[in-house]
This record gives structure tokens, sequence and C-alpha cells, in this order.
């Protein structure tokens, strides 16, 4: 079978069954292989019997060969062009309004009550000089 079908080699064949995980291919009289679901087109594909019938000809890339197992895995999707991607406009970046709360929070903060070291410093020294006299009284 490795000698007849080798990976990457791109055959037609013919679609001789269809099930809900893929198509069956016969590549010849005694060979057939699975195109699975995802290797049907470029896209997402729902249902395989709304893009093949049994009885359609098929172009088919073979993907691999497992003697052992008597499987060739084939794609209808990798022969033929992927298409185009639009590209979207990107969008500005939205901010996270927990940010945005948690900013407003600290700038209303540090007016309100909210003293820095240094402020606080300040205000531990001159508690301590007060001290510092009250003891001394």
């Amino acid at each position: 079978m490795a000698e007849k079908y080798e990976i990457g080699s791109v055959l037609t064949g013919k679609v001789t069954g269809i099930q809900p995980y893929g198509a069956f291919v016969a590549l010849d009289e005694e060979t057939q292989g699975l195109v699975h679901i995802s290797e049907i087109k470029h896209g997402y594909v729902k249902d395989v019997s709304e893009h093949l019938s049994v009885g359609d000809e098929v172009n088919v890339k073979v993907l691999s060969v497992d003697e052992n197992a008597g499987k060739i895995s084939l794609s209808i999707r990798a022969t033929q062009e992927a298409p185009k991607q639009e590209e979207k406009p990107r969008r500005p970046k939205r901010q996270n309004n927990t940010n945005n709360k948690k900013q407003e929070v600290e700038d209303t903060a540090t007016p309100a009550g909210f003293n820095t070291l240094k402020d606080k410093l300040e205000e531990w020294i001159e508690q301590d000089s007060d001290r510092k006299k009250l003891l001394k009284k």
C-alpha cells in the first residue's frame, strides 16, 4: 500500500460512503481512505452530506498511510487554496472598568485623609516632640 500511495501525492477518487465524522473515498477498486470532516474544506463543516455525496469525484491529498491498520488518511482541503481572510478593522483597546474605579478611588483618597509618608513623618516628629515636652513637665 505504501509503495502505491505516497504521502503528499494528489489523486482523484470517488466518494463511496458518508459518515458523521467524514467521507470514505475509493482510490482504486481495492483501496479506500477516509477524509475526516475537518479535512473536507477550509472553514467549519457541520454536516458532511452538505458538501459531498456518494459518487462524487474528488481530488484528495494523501496525508498518512498506516500499513499495519490498512488505513489511509486523505484531505480534500489540502488540494484547495485557502481563502483569503478579510482583515478586520482593529478596535481600540477597551479600558477595564475595575482599573478605572480603582484609579478614581486612589485619586480621591489622597486629598481626603490619606497622607504620604513624608507628611506622616513630619507629623510623627511633631507628636514626639510634644510628648517629650509633656514628659519634662
